[in-house]
């Protein structure tokens, strides 16, 4: 093991645990840092570059997520070979790390109207340093070890309890797996399901499920929606067996499924052995009118709905905490297949998102967030309801975007480029079809994310997608 020389900018508006986890991923992708190589301990770091342990595990964390290092039991994190990683994923790698530079750097402009990126002002940051420093502090041997496969019973129980009284889910803390992100849970799922699933998802959807399930060899199949929701027919006529949705709050559409669509789903689960529903509970924290919208997964008596969930819009994408709940029938499965994997979420960022959440602190940041949202929401609302360009609004109420069918004579890509050129990112919704087509003849649509945004840039953003609708060539 040798000392890594980072030279962490801390003017820069690039989080510390971003440049952290830039440098070791140059330094790996470059061979500086060989494959097999152990990298100094997170507390070694820590203290060498004077940041928080949570910083360098947030980096840590996020290279095992993207197969960059990995972890052994009570010996630490080693680089690994990568020498096909980027073959393997080729262009598509490529634009997902240009996109990535453009998310960190704002977006490729000042204004990003992101449907991804969160609030990053009003994080109880004091509270979440105490926390993690009273971690440091301790000097349990129960950190060296690697712990529970599906993660630290104690954080699995204060998930399980919540997601009880906030999401109507029925489970208890032995059916919860906690995972470095929603990816490697469909990973770890699909040694569950085992080959030859054919998955549907709906025709919009979110796309980083789709290339998931791509590489697992499974076909994933396009059904088309209506205002419910996936059409349950179609569904049936595609000869899947598992079907991948977001009833609470679809992405990117915001549609919310209703009752009597959910329970035609359910009955599609059970006319035939071995049909799964994979219910992604994508924004479910954050709704601005009625009543919460309960989950699928508390309406399932047959054991058929798989439930996954992340902490990335309730806390921040660099926490890398997801979680799945497993139907009894498939927990069976993981005893007898996967028992023996290591988890990959430090024990240390374990305990500390235990105790976030076990002393209540969790629970009201999200009720703070939820008047925050709520106000920035209203205020998007009113903004995009003044244009004359915006045809119709759908998918508000809810979650951290919401959706503008604008009237123009440009392409979605060629508006989103021209934006860009006046320091304003937008996402289309063409982005998140599967099997996209140029030729759609559909709309142009905008995701107008707001979570990350002020008044003023929300209102200075939309001025400026005026002019670059307004503007002839």
């Amino acid at each position: 093991m040798r000392e890594l020389f980072i030279n962490l900018d801390r003017d820069s508006k690039k989080a510390l645990y971003e440049q952290i986890y830039d440098y070791i991923c140059k330094e790996i992708a470059d061979g500086k840092i060989s494959p097999g190589e152990r990298l100094p301990s997170t507390r070694f770091m820590a203290k060498s570059l004077q940041v928080s342990r949570s910083t360098v595990d947030f980096a840590y964390g996020q290279l095992v997520a993207e197969g960059y290092l990995q972890t052994k039991p009570c010996s630490g994190y080693f680089a690994c070979d990568i020498s096909g990683l980027y073959q393997f994923q080729g262009k598509r790698r490529q634009k997902m790390e240009e996109r990535r530079g453009e998310e960190r750097a704002g977006g490729g402009g000042k204004i990003v109207f992101s449907p991804f990126q969160v609030d990053r002002e009003h994080f109880p940051f004091r509270v979440w340093q105490k926390l993690n420093r009273s971690i440091n502090m301790e000097d349990e041997e129960k950190y060296f070890f690697s712990g529970d496969s599906r993660g630290d019973e104690n954080l699995r129980g204060v998930i399980s309890d919540y997601l009880h009284r906030a999401r109507g889910v029925r489970c208890n803390a032995n059916q919860v797996v906690i995972g470095a992100g929603n990816e490697y849970l469909l990973l770890l799922l699909s040694q569950l399901l085992g080959g030859g699933q054919r998955v549907a998802m709906e025709r919009y959807t979110y796309i980083q499920a789709a290339r998931t399930f791509s590489n697992m060899d499974y076909p994933v199949l396009a059904v088309d929606m209506d205002e419910s929701g996936m059409r349950t027919q179609r569904l049936t006529e595609t000869g899947a067996n598992i079907a991948y949705v977001m009833p609470s709050h679809q992405f990117p559409l915001g549609t919310v499924m209703p009752m009597k669509r959910r329970l035609e789903l359910l009955q599609w689960s059970m006319m035939r052995e071995g049909r799964y529903i994979i219910e992604d509970d994508h924004d479910s924290e954050f709704r601005y009118k009625g009543r919460p919208i309960p989950s699928l997964q508390g309406m399932d008596a047959s054991g058929r709905v798989v439930y996954i969930g992340t902490f990335s819009k309730s806390i921040a994408p660099s926490v890398r905490v997801s979680y799945m709940v497993l139907p009894e029938e498939l927990l069976e499965k993981y005893y007898d297949n996967c028992g023996f994997y290591a988890t990959t979420v430090p024990r240390t960022q374990q305990e500390l998102l235990y105790r976030f959440m076990a002393d209540g602190s969790f629970e009201r940041h999200l009720n703070r967030m939820k008047n925050i949202y709520r106000t920035k929401h209203d205020y998007m609302m009113g903004l995009l309801k003044q244009e004359t360009w915006v045809r119709r609004i759908y998918g508000e109420h809810a979650g951290l975007h919401m959706m503008a069918e604008v009237d123009t004579c440009f392409t979605e890509e060629a508006l989103i480029k021209r934006a860009a050129q006046r320091g304003v990112r937008l996402f289309g919704l063409q982005e998140n079809r599967l099997f996209p087509d140029a030729k759609t003849g559909e709309p142009v649509t905008l995701a107008m994310g707001f979570g990350c945004l002020r008044e003023a840039q929300m209102a200075e953003g939309i001025a400026i997608v005026r002019e670059c609708i307004q503007t002839q060539l």
